[in-house]
């Protein structure tokens, strides 16, 4: 692939698969509940993030996702503050055979907005 066509994938526009804020939380609830991949920056994540997800460079999630611990069968479910930067994310997943990832429909603010539990700390 081109060197244009690999940044063009890499941009934070277009649409991907979703789920909501409301969805999420009650896919949580289930057995078993989705993967939960955070790529926002560390200090975001460390200030308010959802119970249970994994913060990843975007690098380290295209050059190897099962390093993550990630199952390919399962919801994968990328988080950013408002739904952009999840958006190449998913995409990395979905080429390596993430078929069911999807982003964070308004990433951390929908979650914030709903008043949906998070944690923080490192």
């Amino acid at each position: 692939m081109s060197l244009l066509g690999q940044l063009a994938k890499r941009l934070p526009f277009g649409s991907v698969a979703e789920i909501s804020a409301k969805e999420l939380a009650a896919a949580l609830e289930r057995f078993p509940s989705p993967q939960l991949v955070d790529v926002r920056t560390r200090s975001e994540w460390a200030l308010s993030r959802i119970d249970g997800a994994n913060h990843t460079r975007m690098g380290d999630l295209e050059r190897d996702p099962l390093a993550l611990g990630l199952e390919p069968g399962r919801l994968v479910v990328c988080i950013c503050l408002s739904a952009h930067r999840s958006i190449p994310a998913v995409r990395a997943l979905r080429e390596r055979g993430f078929v069911d990832a999807r982003q964070l429909a308004g990433g951390m603010l929908a979650w914030w907005a709903a008043g949906l539990p998070t944690t923080r700390g490192d």
